[in-house]
Order: C-alpha cells, then structure tokens, then sequence
C-alpha cells in the first residue's frame, strides 16, 4: 500500500479546487460523507478505504454563507482525526488559505496567540503535514507548528502575470507595511529576473491600534514608475487604499495591487475607488462577496492549482499532467 498514490480528500465548499489539482494529478477526488444532525452536530468520514494509506485533504478556511471559519476548521479537525482512527499512514493537509494566521503574536497584554492554538488542534487530530498559500508570516507558521510545514509563495506567480503587463515601463513593488517588506522583496526580485531590468522597491510606514491604522509616510522612489503594491491578503481594503493614494501623491503613472487571498469583508469602497487601476488575487477564496459584474471589471484571478500540483507532484513521485 505505500507505494500507492495518495488519497485525494476535499471537504464542502472546497471541492472545485482541490479537483483541479487532482486533474493536474492524473488523480480522482476520493469518496466521503458528511452528515448534519438536528441539533447543528455534524460528522464526516471517508468512504474510500484509507488503511495504510497516504491522504490528503484539502480544505480553504475562510468564512461564508453556508459556514463560519470556525464551522470549517471543526469539520476539518474531526475528518482528519477519522482519517487516522482508520488507519491512514500519513495525513497531509492543504489548506490554501489558514484561518487565524494573523493572530500569531501579542499585540496587547494577555493577548492570545491563536495562530498557536490551531496548531496545537490541527496536531492533536493527528495531521503529519502542512501546505499553506502565501500565510501572513512564515516564522510565526513555522515556530507555530510541530509538524512539518510548506509554504507556497504568490510572489512568482504575480512576477509571471505583471512582467507580461509592464512591457518597457519602469516598475517599483510596493509593500503597504514594513511587516510585509519580505514578501515585497521576494515579488521584486522575481519580478527583476522576467524583465531583465531593475525593479525598484518602497513600503509604507503603518501603525494599528484597536483596528484604527495611522502612518502616512511613504519610503522608496514611485515618481514616474508604475507602482505595484503587494500583500498577503485583503481583508477591508483600507491598508491597500492608503498605499495607492500615497503612491498617486508621490507620483506614480499607474498603481495596481497583488493579494494571495481576497476576502472582501469591508464592502466594495476599495474596487470603487479609481486609485487602483486592478487588483490581481490568487483563487484560494473566492470572492464570493462581490458582484460579478465588479469581478470581471476590477479583479484579475490566478489560478494556483498547477503550482500547487507541481509541489505535490514533486514529493508523490507523480506525473504531471498538462491543463485539459
């Protein structure tokens, strides 16, 4: 048996993703159940045989309509606990977008550290690895978990979309906060090698107390470049309107945004305003909030699942297949 490709799980709601990574495979969704009961309990468990078996499970924790993120993430535990109650010999985890990843250190006295403590849920249910999509901070994941980790970064996967974009204009990567300037810096230099050519480099300064953000000064050269400002994901929108109204008043011809995950929570005042000439996002939640109409006008979305299949690929010993 353990020479036998893995089991393929995908719970409700992140079907669509996970086949399209199973395609890409040369693999099938294995078969599961999951059953509500009438008290608002629930169970999931495999229907395929799972003894002795590599699985995998994809599940995306992002709230909506159906389920909250804490809905999602207690179906998850309990199916991968299942999992290995029968038997599967390793449980690996995809999950592209992690739920709580921003609460990873104290910003207050007594401040919890959930990023911690969904670690601490995800082990104790018996997960043997974790693939993640672009988290908000890397170390913070790493100290976090016990397991072993992987992380999928966006940035060559936005270098690839902008340096078709950019033709001969001068660009500059934009981080909206010196936390993010890693992530920046990476985009920059993947950017830097497509073109041929240098890419320039600036971040904004940022200050949050109880969710009121403050900090106005921009630091890097954006007169007469185009501007492209890059985050891990977009939440409310704000942080990302104040970096491009800074870039405009700077001086920057065109300014266009790169988010791993688009979550939309705040309303549409971001797609609405002018600043931003589009917003490029990865299909790890979709933007299931938002007016289609507003979709196809304002958003540009990457698929990741080939990305994600060749990692996987990789470490399986599978063939990878070309997109049908």
């Amino acid at each position: 048996m353990a020479s036998a490709p893995p089991l393929l799980f995908a719970l409700h709601g992140s079907q669509d993703y996970a086949a399209r990574v199973a395609r890409r495979l040369g693999c099938e969704l294995a078969d599961h159940e999951e059953r509500e009961f009438e008290d608002g309990e629930h169970k999931s468990r495999p229907l395929t045989p799972v003894a002795g078996r590599e699985t995998l499970v994809f599940h995306s924790l992002y709230g909506d309509a159906e389920r909250s993120v804490n809905d999602k993430l207690c179906r998850l535990l309990f199916f991968c606990g299942a999992l290995k109650d029968a038997g599967a010999r390793r449980v690996h985890l995809v999950a592209p977008y992690l739920c709580y990843a921003r609460k990873e250190r104290r910003t207050k006295f007594q401040d919890p550290i959930i990023t911690r403590y969904v670690a601490g849920l995800i082990e104790a249910c018996g997960v043997d690895r974790l693939l993640v999509l672009e988290v908000h901070n890397v170390a913070a994941l790493d100290n976090a978990f016990h397991i072993p980790t992987q992380h999928l970064e966006s940035a060559g996967l936005f270098a690839e979309h902008f340096a078709a974009q950019l033709a001969g204009a001068d660009a500059v990567a934009v981080s909206p906060d010196a936390g993010g300037a890693k992530r920046a810096e990476a985009f920059r230099q993947a950017l830097e090698e497509r073109l041929g050519r240098p890419v320039g480099s600036a971040y904004m300064e940022k200050y949050r107390s109880n969710d009121v953000v403050t900090g106005s000064l921009l630091v890097g050269q954006v007169q007469g470049r185009v501007a492209v400002i890059v985050d891990d994901l977009i939440s409310t929108g704000g942080t990302l309107l104040r970096a491009a109204r800074a870039c405009c008043e700077a001086g920057a011809v065109r300014v266009f945004a790169a988010a791993a995950h688009g979550l939309f929570t705040g309303g549409t005042e971001l797609l609405d305003s002018p600043l931003i000439e589009r917003i490029v996002l990865c299909d790890s939640v979709p933007p299931f909030r938002l007016a289609p109409e507003l979709v196809r006008r304002r958003l540009q979305i990457l698929d990741t699942s080939t990305a994600l299949a060749a990692l996987l690929a990789g470490e399986y010993g599978l063939p990878l297949r070309e997109p049908s």
